[in-house]
């Protein structure tokens, strides 16, 4: 009799195997009744096998995903496996655990479906670790990985504490305001206002007065004396925000105040002295503006002294796993709901997607998605109808989808570090044996020389 004849005519045996391993296993029968939990399910749950065998596991497991997602329940109903689904459930202290999923179905001798099985992982240390890895991607309300994202992080501080002007440019929804209110809470002037201005949202007569204010009688409806926004930031910062639409009389008045630090309210007949850092922000090319003589060249070089240039999400794609962490964490605490995630295809979808609104895009989605998702994940059928209909597409070339953007992902960094593999591995913050293995994995092909001249055989 050979090995695997012996251990499956022995459930001794069997039940030995299954209880040494780390990993929890049970099986259920077709009413949903719990025949079988290994040692490692008892610890995980803190559920003694006594109790477990014999209740139905909803009532054991009380996972995020029992009464409307049940992965079991799925794989019993389609067939289909559930292979590393992640899910929370309550254990017997009440306490919330972030589990690992895999199911299949249970069959006799015959092949016939007498019930599942799922084994499942304990997730909260690589929870833990996790967290303190989204820590160091996170910079006041900023969440980044992208090396461009973490320069700029390295240089707010230094930044925050001049009191420069700063011009930050980026298309819409790329997080232009962030920057600035990080600024602002990182300087000296944290305790006093920050006032926003959004310049390309006002007509000009209606822009001017909220900028500079106006006396009594200045115009038909000035009933009494209002001071502009300059004048309420005082001592604090003013944020600018889409300067590049402002009109080029207004852009005289703007550059007056910028060089005098003072302002004259309209049917005023003097100045008010004021200190104000002015931060100002753009999603177009303001050095264009000033060649086509659209924008004055004196009040650009004004603002244009220390300059930040926001990427577009779809050149720090890796940022959109945390990202969308970051905004279900949000979107949990507003709706009152306990979304665990989204799928591994909803993620593939969003990978692929460009975002031609950039995070502010991705943001939007996610909530569309929240008030569609009953259950604990997110899936493709709770995106819009433009990014669910590609799920099929998606879904038949996912591996080499998410193999090619880890390679061009891995060769930008390469090449931003010379090829330099030390360097590069210190930037992504992993291990130079790890960066190898991924080259290799990914079959990436490198220059012999990295930018030191040396071979990169002596890395």
């Amino acid at each position: 009799m050979n090995r695997k004849t012996s251990i499956k005519n022995s459930p001794d045996q069997l039940e030995t195997i299954l209880n040494s391993i780390g990993d929890g296993v049970f099986t259920v029968d077709e009413e949903w009744t719990i025949t079988f939990f290994n040692r490692a399910a008892e610890k995980i749950t803190g559920v003694p096998r006594q109790e477990a065998v014999g209740s139905r596991c909803c009532d054991v497991f009380r996972a995020s995903i029992c009464e409307t997602d049940c992965a079991l329940r799925h794989t019993i109903d389609t067939g289909k496996p559930v292979i590393n689904r992640a899910v929370y459930i309550i254990n017997s202290d009440g306490k919330r655990i972030p589990i690992s999923i895999s199911t299949s179905l249970l069959r006799d001798g015959n092949g016939k479906i007498i019930g599942g099985v799922e084994t499942f992982r304990d997730l909260s240390r690589v929870e833990r670790l996790r967290k303190e890895l989204e820590k160091s991607y996170t910079f006041e309300d900023i969440v980044s990985k992208s090396a461009a994202m973490l320069k700029i992080f390295n240089i707010l501080p230094a930044i925050a504490n001049s009191d420069s002007t700063v011009l930050i440019e980026g298309a819409s929804g790329t997080g232009k305001e962030l920057i600035a209110r990080a600024i602002h809470n990182l300087s000296p002037r944290k305790k006093r206002p920050l006032i926003a201005v959004n310049c390309g949202a006002l007509p000009d007569t209606l822009l001017e007065s909220e900028l500079f204010g106006y006396k009594a009688g200045a115009f038909t409806d000035a009933k009494k004396d209002k001071p502009g926004r300059f004048v309420l930031a005082n001592g604090g910062t003013i944020f600018l925000d889409e300067i590049g639409d402002i009109s080029p009389a207004l852009q005289v008045r703007l550059l007056r105040v910028l060089q005098e630090k003072a302002v004259e309210p309209l049917g005023g007949v003097g100045s008010v002295k004021i200190d104000v850092r002015v931060l100002a922000a753009t999603n177009r090319d303001l050095s264009k503006l000033v060649d086509e003589g659209k924008f004055r060249q004196d009040l650009f070089y004004r603002i244009n002294i220390i300059r930040l240039v926001m990427p577009p999400l779809v050149e720090r794609k890796e940022d959109i796993p945390i990202l969308v962490e970051h905004f279900i964490g949000k979107l949990n605490q507003i709706y009152g709901k306990d979304i665990n995630g989204v799928s591994p295809e909803t993620l593939r979808i969003l990978m692929k997607h460009d975002f031609p609104g950039n995070i502010r895009e991705l943001e939007n989605i996610l909530e569309h998605a929240f008030v569609l998702c009953e259950g604990g994940i997110i899936l493709p059928d709770h995106l819009p109808d433009n990014l669910s209909s590609k799920s099929s597409a998606i879904q038949a070339d996912s591996a080499s989808t998410l193999n090619d953007l880890e390679a061009q992902f891995l060769l930008a960094a390469l090449k931003r570090n010379a090829w330099n593999r030390q360097a590069t591995a210190e930037e992504l913050g992993i291990h130079k044996t790890t960066l190898y293995r991924k080259i290799h994995k990914l079959n990436l092909n490198l220059p012999d020389r990295d930018g030191r001249s040396k071979g990169l055989s002596e890395e």
